[in-house]
Formats: structure tokens, C-alpha cells, sequence
């Protein structure tokens, strides 16, 4: 009965290190890396959750800006319809002091814009298109903490 007894308790000792990874022989040793283990796992699920929850909140729309021979394509994409957001960027292209060439927009279920924006010819000072994306960024920004 003993040597069960003894069988039993080696295989769940023999569990306990393949589930941990330890290599440890003895229980208290077992105990320690099945510890360690476990805080491990409770990081990564939190580091997961806070991936989670970042992801839901940032369903603000992706933004990408590429500089063409003669101004920027601007392209904005949501998943979801966004009202008001096309003048709240459009404010930006004014204020940054771009004509907006050619655009095309939808706003039923998802927002998408693609723009084409070139600079007023008055404008002295060149802007790149990462001062262009800010720029577009911030108006989202506003338009999301109106909204």
C-alpha cells in the first residue's frame, strides 16, 4: 500500500514539474517554481487584458499620410461611422493650409477618406507628412472627446 501511496505521489510530483518546467526534485522546490509559474502567467494575462483593453478603446480610425510629387494622400479609415469627423479633418486641412485636391469619402457604415491635399501656394513654410498626420491625428482626437 505504501509503495501506491509512494507511485501516486511521484506522479503528481512528475505533473507538477512538466506543467511548471521545473526540474526540481523535491516538493518544496516544486512548490517554489510552480509559484513562479504562476506569476508568470497572471503577467502575461494581464499584459494581454491591457492589449485587449487598448484595442477596444483605440477603435479610433487608422491614419496614414504619403507624400506625393505635389502635396499628400491622406487616407483615414474607421470601422465605424464617425459623424462630424470629415469637418474636423477638413478644419485641419485648412488650418495646415491645404487645398484638397481630390477626395473621395464614405460615411454609411464605416468612415473612409482618401484624400489628396496640396499647399496653398501662399504658404511659405513647407510642411512634411508627418506634421500632416498630427495634424489629422489631433482633429480626431478633438472630434473624439466631443463626441
Amino acid at each position: 500500500m505504501n509503495s501506491s501511496r509512494e507511485r501516486k505521489k511521484a506522479a503528481l510530483y512528475e505533473q507538477l514539474r512538466a506543467a511548471t518546467n521545473s526540474t526540481a526534485m523535491n516538493k518544496a522546490s516544486i512548490i517554489v517554481d510552480a509559484s513562479k509559474y504562476i506569476q508568470e502567467l497572471k503577467q502575461k494575462v494581464d499584459t494581454l487584458n491591457q492589449d485587449v483593453g487598448t484595442s477596444q478603446n483605440s477603435s479610433s480610425p487608422a491614419v496614414t499620410v504619403e507624400t506625393l510629387e505635389r502635396g499628400f494622400l491622406i487616407s483615414v479609415l474607421s470601422e465605424k461611422n464617425c459623424p462630424g469627423l470629415l469637418v474636423s479633418i477638413l478644419e485641419a486641412f485648412e488650418d495646415l493650409g491645404l487645398d484638397v485636391l481630390d477626395a473621395r469619402v464614405s460615411c454609411a457604415d464605416s468612415f473612409q477618406l482618401e484624400a489628396v491635399g496640396g499647399e496653398n501656394q501662399g504658404e511659405a513654410d513647407s510642411i512634411d507628412a508627418q506634421v500632416v498626420k498630427q495634424a489629422v491625428l489631433q482633429a480626431i482626437q478633438n472630434w473624439s472627446q466631443s463626441n
